[in-house]
């Protein structure tokens, strides 16, 4: 069955979530989640795409963007092959990171961005992974 084609249209506002493999940690040390932030941080700026949330747990993402000047798939395949590459040198692993394709939600409406950024920053704490709000800072 054929994937369904996704609307990648510059200007749109778009929740993408990544997966590691097999719901295998795509994060493992501080260095990892430096290296994502530090490319991430990059290819914002280098294409003048706005963020307004992202979050990184162990096995996936969370990002809250509007790409302005390429389509949300160029972005992603430059972070996310540039990050897989670097990830498995850093480990001394082959193969594939990330499980299937990003997904990619387009978002209309003022009502529901501020309940996606909430649902974001909240993440780690409903995951677990920070125990209470101040920790989240």
């Amino acid at each position: 069955m054929p994937r369904h084609a996704r609307i990648d249209i510059p200007g749109f506002l778009q929740y993408v979530i990544v997966r590691g493999i097999e719901r295998r940690d795509i994060f493992i040390t501080d260095d990892d989640r430096d290296d994502f932030v530090s490319r991430l941080s990059a290819l914002l700026e280098e294409t003048s795409t706005a963020c307004y949330a992202w979050a990184l747990l162990d096995n996936h993402v969370h990002l809250l963007l509007i790409p302005t000047e390429i389509s949300l798939s160029i972005l992603m395949r430059f972070l996310l092959t540039g990050y897989a590459v670097s990830f498995n040198l850093r480990h001394k692993r082959a193969g594939h990171l990330f499980q299937n394709r990003y997904k990619s939600i387009v978002c209309d409406g003022d009502a529901y961005l501020l309940e996606l950024i909430r649902y974001i920053h909240l993440n780690p704490v409903h995951a677990g992974k920070v125990t209470d709000l101040d920790a989240l800072a």
